[in-house]
């Protein structure tokens, strides 16, 4: 719960990624990565979570901005969301990416916020958040999976102990770009999809993504594969600026002689991880983007969905957001 002040830590500011990685392999679990510290401070201050020592990314040379390459688009783990859906190069090539940074939250903490951070971020499960002892926290109960429990905004798919779901807007359009993961550690650097980068409670309910103590995230690269595609971004969230989505779509396709010839479709906030539309992208391909179809592809996106006491809501939601997807990219 809410406390007066934040334990002390120790600082350390690295101005190397040799030197972060270094300090990160040194402290081990016990060390903490911080970006633009948004989550951290969250963390710290409500002394739910701890780390006797933080690194501080901010003054890292070389990871942050948005660097043209030959194979497509490198983006440093610090570059900010502001950064992010104000480049020309973004918005010409990958809008889904600069859609899905320009719905995160507010204005003052996309100046501050960064790209890293927000796929790193940890769930905003209110159980988890206040300090009770949740499976996710290392304990024996799941508080919000009980005939009294808050899960309005928790899972349909997953469930797995845990119920709840990744809170990132960049995500699924990350999921979507096919983008890749640059992760570095005292081995050395490691790509990781994005679509592997996220996990589930089965895997490890102790965290979202692969980072492990002493990884460092230094870098997102986005082929040229989707570039210049027909994007689509939808939030749905209690409120346009500040709240955390209660459903989010993501897809990029192209149409070639009035019929989809490739397409990639993610939603967020239904899963612990972005979940990849699979069987929507079957069904869509080789179909005009019609009404049809996109009724068909609404109705295929929430097949296998277990609601609880309190989200019900989010299949139809998510039904919806999936046929706008297909109708008006």
């Amino acid at each position: 719960m809410s406390k007066d002040m934040m334990r002390a830590f120790e600082l350390y500011q690295p101005d190397s990624v040799e030197n972060a990685v270094e300090l990160l392999g040194r402290f081990g679990a016990d060390g903490w990565a911080m970006a633009g510290g948004n989550d951290t401070l969250d963390w710290f201050k409500d002394r739910v979570k701890y780390a006797g020592s933080v690194v501080d990314l901010s003054g890292v040379e070389g990871l942050s901005g948005i660097r043209e390459t030959a194979d497509g688009v490198e983006i440093g783990a610090m570059t900010t969301l502001t950064e992010i859906e104000a480049s020309p190069l973004i918005q010409e090539r990958y809008s889904v990416l600069a859609d899905s940074a320009r719905r995160v939250a507010s204005p003052q903490i996309r100046n501050t916020g960064t790209i890293g951070g927000n796929v790193a971020q940890d769930t905003r499960c209110w159980y988890y958040r206040y300090g009770v002892d949740c499976y996710r926290a290392g304990g024996n109960s799941c508080y919000a999976d009980t005939p009294q429990g808050q899960n309005r905004e928790h899972c349909l798919w997953g469930a797995d102990r845990c119920i709840a779901v990744t809170p990132s807007d960049t995500a699924p359009a990350l999921v979507v770009l096919d983008a890749r993961m640059a992760i570095v550690n005292a081995d050395g650097e490691r790509e990781v999809p994005a679509e592997e980068f996220f996990i589930g409670p089965e895997i490890d309910i102790e965290r979202m993504t692969v980072l492990e103590p002493g990884d460092l995230l230094t870098a997102i690269r986005i082929p040229n594969d989707w570039a210049g595609a027909q994007f689509y971004f939808e939030k749905v969230a209690d409120r346009n600026t500040w709240d955390f989505p209660l459903v989010n779509i993501a897809s990029a396709m192209f149409v070639e002689g009035g019929a989809v010839s490739r397409i990639r479709m993610a939603a967020g906030a239904v899963e612990c991880v972005p979940r990849r539309l699979s069987v929507v992208e079957e069904i869509v391909t080789g179909s005009a983007p019609d009404e049809e179809t996109a009724a068909l592809a609404g109705q295929a996106a929430v097949r296998g969905a277990t609601p609880f006491n309190y989200n019900h809501f989010k299949i139809p939601l998510l039904e919806n957001l999936v046929k706008r997807a297909i109708r008006d990219s």
